[in-house]
């Protein structure tokens, strides 16, 4: 049997693959991992938890918090809203750790648990196997009377989380004049993204923002921009924000509805810090299926790019490690390490729209600082990951383009 924990969490089919008695299971092994080295100071330990809107996240949420609250968790249940709303407000709360019930841009049969230690950090590789490691061993003494957890609810958190957002920019930052339409994948920043960017000013048109526990990713979102990019043309707007089911990831269309993506969103925003003396050791974390194009234009301006193995957590142990202030994946996962302690799409398009405000350009014309390559993106099943995952020298000189697997 593989390992349970995936490059984000535990994920698949929801009721196949991911149980109501496997959720239950876990957020017991994880409440006594993440509360093993607490202080105890005769308080109870607190968890934060969210989730997408998929359907199977109702029946998964209720077996996450039965488990913790029966390990002696007191439980705030935040409702639906952005994985990275959880992950801040697992700092902002001062709880010991935090929960997301999300499969982010997968289909909606799916679904997964991710966790969250103290001040929304990722776990790493060594407490995710601890926690799996406690599935199935017998059950230590639970607790009884007053000492079960209680639960919360707190839906109301997510303005902290929009306050967060909307200081990250720093005042006098506007938005005015920017028009802006954005995808919202029918997922959990249905409600998050369209206010944070509307209450500093744009002009919000918002699709795929009534989400009804079945349509998320459906066609739309990060996964699926052609209706975005349609409805940027038609309307007129200045760009589009593409978010994804947990919006943790963000893609962005152009006024002439041109996709820009990842690899470029990240061009923009390094050479934005850059500039402005914010970028730490001038550094960009990108990972080994960036296209050439970001390193060679990254070079062109004195930015040097540190190259990871394919996958969010291994981009934020690079920051982590080199005191990096940036760093992401063509895909769409942009951290910006000052204000976020994972990706976070409606921040990203945030600070997208304000660069774009701040230097009275278009997008395109600021999307123009990197050529993309050519570059092919093969899936290929059944591959020793650890061979794909190490990071290649740079070509030689006149080799256009870079072929990968993923």
């Amino acid at each position: 049997m593989g390992r349970l924990f995936g490059t984000d969490g535990v994920r698949g089919v929801a009721n196949a693959d991911l149980t109501a008695e496997l959720a239950l299971d876990l957020s017991v092994a994880a409440a006594q991992v993440l509360t093993d080295a607490r202080s105890t100071d005769g308080s109870q330990p607190i968890a934060v938890v969210g989730r997408d809107p998929r359907a199977s996240g109702e029946f998964l949420e209720s077996a996450v918090v039965a488990g913790l609250a029966s390990s002696g968790v007191q439980v705030v249940r935040l409702g639906v809203l952005p994985t990275p709303a959880v992950a801040h407000l697992t700092g902002a709360t001062n709880a010991d750790f935090g929960v997301m019930i999300s499969a982010s841009h997968n289909p909606m049969p799916d679904n997964g648990i991710k966790f969250f230690a103290r001040r929304g950090a990722k776990l790493d590789d060594a407490l995710e196997d601890a926690i799996e490691a406690r599935l199935g061993t017998p059950a230590v003494a639970r607790p009884i009377g007053a000492a079960v957890g209680r639960v919360t609810d707190r839906p109301d958190l997510v303005d902290a989380y929009i306050d967060h957002l909307v200081g990250t920019v720093g005042a006098p930052a506007s938005l005015t004049g920017i028009r802006v339409v954005v995808d919202c994948a029918n997922g959990a920043a249905f409600r998050t993204a369209p206010e944070t960017y509307r209450r500093l000013g744009a002009t919000v048109s918002v699709i795929n923002a009534a989400p009804d526990g079945i349509n998320i990713n459906e066609g739309c979102g990060s996964t699926h921009t052609g209706g975005l990019q349609q409805a940027v043309r038609e309307s007129g707007a200045d760009l589009g924000i593409a978010l994804d089911g947990d919006a943790d990831r963000c893609l962005a269309v152009d006024a002439a509805g041109q996709l820009v993506d990842g690899d470029q969103i990240l061009a923009i925003l390094a050479l934005g810090m850059h500039t402005e003396g914010q970028l730490p050791s001038d550094t960009l974390v990108a990972t080994v299926m960036s296209n050439l194009g970001l390193t060679l234009a990254m070079a062109r301006h004195g930015i040097r790019v540190e190259q990871t193995k394919v996958g969010d957590r291994y981009v934020l142990e690079a920051m982590r490690a080199g005191g990096f202030g940036l760093g992401g994946e063509q895909s769409g996962h942009v951290v910006l390490a000052d204000h976020a302690t994972t990706g976070d799409g409606v921040l990203t398009g945030l600070h997208l729209m304000n660069r774009m405000a701040a230097t009275r350009s278009s997008l395109a014309e600021l999307a123009a600082v990197m050529e993309r390559l050519p570059q092919v993106l093969v899936n290929v099943p059944n591959v020793d990951k650890s061979r794909t995952d190490a990071v290649p020298a740079l070509p030689r000189r006149g080799r256009r383009g870079l072929r990968r697997t993923r």
